[in-house]
């Protein structure tokens, strides 16, 4: 029976193995850099890949100074290493000991022809983009349901400006999530949604890679509600946040942009309010002045006269001052009072829910509609086979009758087409016959 070994034992003897191999040890390998990070410790990680497979590499701080330029996403390279193994976790990678470039990986060249495209076309121009609503009262939201964004947005609004949120679900990374955003842009601007967010949290380059697509940059510029895309961190850039009306750093940062702080806003009329009673008390102040001048130009009885007119005319002014500061008062908090009605977390929550069962029942309604119109073609397909057969010449043959064809190889329906010594091919269900017309009687 063979010894026992334990699992760091066995992965001993495998980096053992690679590291004897030949084939594998000081070669040149060539690939896009893809998923690479930058390590505190001066040591890069990244998958190095070609159109089939993929590897991880390690390009550890004192290699990395000897480079004579920047990795980065989607650079072609071809790196020079060996194979190793990690024991502690017992999976293979590339030591790269250094790289060389080769070109610009086909994502980026793709990337870079798609915005000379839309770029061309107008949709970057800053001419084109809107301004944000000042006080939005519902704010659609697409991104995956999923993820943090939504809760971030959530989080946000309830301490700044609580408003309704319209949640529309969507993939927001692999395969098919372009035409998911795509679709979930189009179907909010079916709803009563003042301003849209449209994004995801952060990841690679190919996590994010469906907000480059071109079918979703002219979603955003078709959209009729303003746009703020906030894809990623800070650092990460998309096609998406290029058309947008409005680009974010984050999702929460998004949220920020598009709501106000009610905080802020209270303050703000605070110090509308105080500069409104200062000018109140600058302009009877200033009345006074007046009426002591004219108090000492005027006689008694005028003068009394002119007070009373004047004093009439400061507290009208004075009422209309009082009557505006109040109604703008009033407007404000109206507006207050009516936002912080309208959304609460459990609202939220509840809207979620209602949207997923709509987007179910709409699922259910598709599956049934596209049903019945395979029925009813199949139905027509039948009704239109057995048209044909009716008609097909062959199908009469079966029932005794045949058709004559002349000399010229064109059927005969009259006897106007030949004459008594003529050649004649006779067609029936099972056969041809030739034959000779001995006699034509003519009615």
């Amino acid at each position: 029976m063979a010894s026992v070994i334990s699992v760091s034992e066995l992965n001993e003897r495998a980096k053992t193995v690679l590291a004897s191999e030949s084939s594998i040890n000081d070669v040149w390998v060539s690939g896009e850099i893809s998923n690479l990070t930058r390590h505190s410790s001066g040591h890069y990680y990244f998958t190095l890949k070609d159109q089939r497979s993929e590897v991880r590499c390690t390009l550890f701080r004192g290699a990395r100074n000897s480079l004579q330029f920047e990795p980065a996403e989607s650079l072609k390279v071809t790196a020079f290493g060996s194979v190793d193994m990690y024991v502690a976790r017992g999976s293979y990678q590339f030591n790269v000991m250094t790289m060389r470039r080769s070109g610009i990986g086909d994502m980026y060249l793709a990337l870079e022809e798609l915005k000379k495209k839309l770029r061309a076309e107008g949709l970057f121009d800053e001419s084109r983009k809107r301004k944000l609503p000042r006080y939005p009262m519902t704010v659609g939201v697409v991104t995956s349901p999923t993820g943090a964004v939504i809760h971030d947005i959530i989080r946000v609004a309830e301490k700044r400006f609580p408003v309704n949120i319209i949640l529309v679900p969507v993939l927001v990374q692999g395969e098919g999530a372009a035409q998911s955003i795509s679709k979930g842009i189009e179907l909010m601007n079916t709803q009563n949604a003042d301003i849209m967010i449209v994004g995801r949290g952060g990841g690679s380059a190919e996590d994010l890679w469906a907000f480059n697509e071109e079918s979703v940059a002219r979603a955003i510029a078709a959209s009729r509600i303003p746009v703020i895309s906030a894809v990623g961190h800070e650092t990460d850039f998309t096609i998406a946040d290029m058309v947008a009306d409005v680009r974010a750093p984050t999702p929460s940062a998004a949220a920020e942009m598009a709501l106000p702080d009610v905080s802020s806003e209270a303050r703000n009329i605070d110090g509308m309010m105080m500069r409104a009673s200062r000018s109140l008390a600058a302009c009877i102040s200033l009345m006074n002045s007046r009426f002591v001048a004219l108090d000492s130009k005027l006689s008694l009885k005028r003068a009394k006269e002119a007070v009373i007119s004047e004093s009439k005319n400061v507290n009208e002014l004075s009422r209309r001052a009082s009557v505006s500061v109040r109604s703008i008062m009033n407007e404000k908090n109206g507006m207050f009072r009516m936002a912080d009605a309208k959304l609460s977390p459990r609202r939220a929550k509840d809207r979620i829910e209602q949207l997923f069962m709509e987007l179910d029942d709409a699922s259910a309604a598709a599956d049934r509609s596209v049903a019945q119109m395979i029925a009813g073609r199949r139905k027509d397909m039948i009704s239109a086979d057995q048209r044909l057969r009716a008609v097909n010449p062959m199908n009469v043959l079966e029932r005794g009758y045949s058709f004559v064809k002349g000399p010229d190889g064109a059927t005969l329906v009259s006897v106007h087409q030949i004459s008594p010594g003529s050649d004649v091919e006779i067609t029936m269900k099972d056969g041809i016959a030739n034959a000779k017309i001995k006699e034509v009687i003519r009615k």
